[in-house]
């Protein structure tokens, strides 16, 4: 009698877990359990954050997916989730937006570090981190017997990237960042342009560009929310399409600047702009044509902390800025270029100067005789006006005067 009860309770709860689990894909002997940190799976996104909750063990501890809501928001529609049902186990999918984040009391933290940038060079460093929480609502009773379910997220953006270009046909290059590295940003243009309109790319003839044209190029983000600026931290050139090529020219960084560079705006939007007159290196010097690749690391900054990571040039060192967890930042690497010079002539008003290094000009044996027998000409041609002239002036020398008296019949 006794088997038969406990056969008959294990039947009647059997029962009851299925009853429970009725309609959803979730397995009774796995999911029988309240839930556990494995139960959420956060994909920090380029443009949103998205969580995944088991939504069985949720189920199973008495709660149904309209119960889970960002932040105790659990009055706001646009912070409750929705059931996906297609997958093994049940989830429920919460979706953040980064232009949004704060609208169901998420929060937004970005620390700054002093420390090393993507190539050593000191600078200041930011990262920006996002944080929340799912939870369940509390009953209005004194007491229950169920459990209070939270899930707590984070999602870490470093804001300091390598941006490159290596595409010459449209003088752009354009790289989608990863989900998986944390960005902000969606897309991170280098652009090369003609003149300081910023409307027209940068067209490089056949024949390269002659040495000291003067290029404009542009760091600009698309797909960034507007609380975002792009601060360029370090350009640099080198002869190859490698960012990592120990031969490089740098633009500038910091308060250290070519003479010849001239930045325009940084910091100030979410678009860096500055030129740069083109050059040669002389690793190229027996090559008709010299190619530069544009490289720059750049940073996301808040528009209010941005005048803080800039440098004050004439003094040692930048502003100060509060000091927090140092964190390593990533890196997402494209490249800009190459930029194409004319290495062995620069034109001159129209005309063309010789190479230094070209070979003399060598006569043959006709040429030589030729330039000799006009040369003995000309010398025997002078010699003999010279001897002209002197007889000419002896034949018309003046009469010497006669002796004697004057007669005055002649008178």
């Amino acid at each position: 009698m006794e088997r038969l009860c406990v056969i008959l309770l294990l039947v009647s709860k059997t029962f009851i877990v299925n009853a429970q689990f009725n309609g959803f894909n979730c397995d009774a002997n796995f999911h029988s359990r309240f839930p556990a940190e494995r139960d959420i799976s956060v994909y920090c996104g380029v443009q949103t954050i998205t969580l995944k909750i088991n939504f069985c063990p949720v189920l199973f501890s008495g709660y149904t997916d309209t119960d889970l809501a960002l932040n105790g928001r659990h009055g706001d529609a646009h912070c409750r989730g929705f059931i996906n049902n297609n997958t093994f186990p049940t989830v429920v999918l919460f979706s953040i937006s980064l232009s949004t984040l704060e609208a169901c009391g998420n929060s937004l933290a970005v620390s700054t570090a002093q420390g090393p940038n993507a190539y050593g060079n000191l600078s200041l460093v930011q990262i920006g981190n996002i944080a929340g929480y799912i939870d369940t609502p509390d009953p209005p009773t004194v007491i229950s017997y169920l459990p209070g379910l939270l899930y707590k997220f984070s999602c870490s953006y470093p804001l300091e990237y390598l941006v490159n270009n290596t595409q010459l046909a449209s003088s752009a290059a354009a790289i989608s960042v990863k989900d998986s590295n944390g960005t902000f940003v969606s897309t991170l243009n280098l652009l090369l342009y003609n003149d300081s309109t910023y409307i027209h790319h940068l067209a490089i003839p056949v024949s390269g560009l002659t040495l000291k044209t003067r290029v404009f190029a542009a760091v600009k983000a698309t797909n960034l929310d507007k609380r975002w600026n792009v601060l360029m931290d370090y350009c640099y050139t080198t002869p190859s399409g490698n960012p990592n090529d120990e031969l490089r020219y740098d633009l500038f960084f910091g308060c250290d600047k070519d003479p010849q560079t001239t930045v325009f705006e940084n910091g100030k939007s979410q678009m860096g702009r500055f030129s740069f007159e083109v050059f040669r290196f002389v690793k190229h010097k027996n090559q008709k044509m010299s190619t530069v690749f544009l490289h720059c690391v750049t940073k996301l900054c808040r528009s209010d902390d941005c005048p803080l990571l800039l440098p004050i040039c004439g003094k040692r060192k930048k502003r100060n800025v509060s000091e927090r967890t140092a964190v390593a930042s990533g890196n997402a690497v494209m490249t800009a270029g190459p930029i194409i010079t004319r290495s062995d002539e620069t034109p001159t008003n129209n005309s063309q100067l010789a190479q230094l290094n070209s070979p003399p000009f060598k006569m043959n044996s006709v040429t030589s005789a030729l330039i000799s027998s006009i040369a003995i000409l000309a010398v025997m041609s002078m010699c003999f006006f010279i001897l002209s002239l002197s007889l000419l002036r002896g034949k018309y020398t003046a009469p010497t005067p006669r002796s004697g008296t004057h007669n005055p019949a002649f008178s």
